[in-house]
């Protein structure tokens, strides 16, 4: 017979393997009714994601326009996916180390995987605390396509 897990036992500690995409990243706050600009759709990694609230937009810094606000720069780590909906704790275990060490994060998922955007000045931090904690980072791939 199975039991439920006491609520004294932590969740299951994944070691996920992972990539930094090239390039910084940006995240950028429109207006809840602004159109989506076309340097949104471009590179090979972007969010959209609008609200009542807000229009959202992460995409690769060079991309954002001279009259846009970028805000402060980013690096991209993306999951190694795919990840079945039924797996759990994946992203607590990846973003804990982080907040352990007051990393800010941001963070999207996908239907595949997650990505973590971590501010350019706790990349240092970030990775060795990712590593301390046993994920593996992946050499990057330089030919990402828009297929990743």
């Amino acid at each position: 017979m199975r039991t439920a897990k006491s609520e004294h036992e932590g969740p299951k500690r994944h070691r996920l393997k992972f990539r930094q995409l090239p390039g910084p990243y940006a995240i950028v706050r429109l207006a809840p009714d602004a159109p989506i600009p076309a340097w949104a759709t471009k590179g090979p990694f972007t969010s959209i994601t609008r609200t009542a609230d807000e229009l959202s937009i992460v995409c690769e810094a060079e991309n954002i326009p001279q009259d846009v606000d970028p805000g402060p720069r980013w690096i991209c780590l993306k999951l190694e996916g795919p990840f079945p909906f039924s797996q759990t704790g994946v992203l607590l275990s990846f973003i804990e180390p982080l907040s352990n060490n007051g990393v800010p994060i941001f963070a999207v998922s996908t239907y595949d995987t997650d990505y973590v955007l971590v501010q350019e000045e706790f990349a240092e931090v970030a990775l060795n605390a990712l590593r301390a904690a046993g994920h593996e980072l992946c050499p990057s791939d330089e030919s990402l396509s828009m297929a990743d």
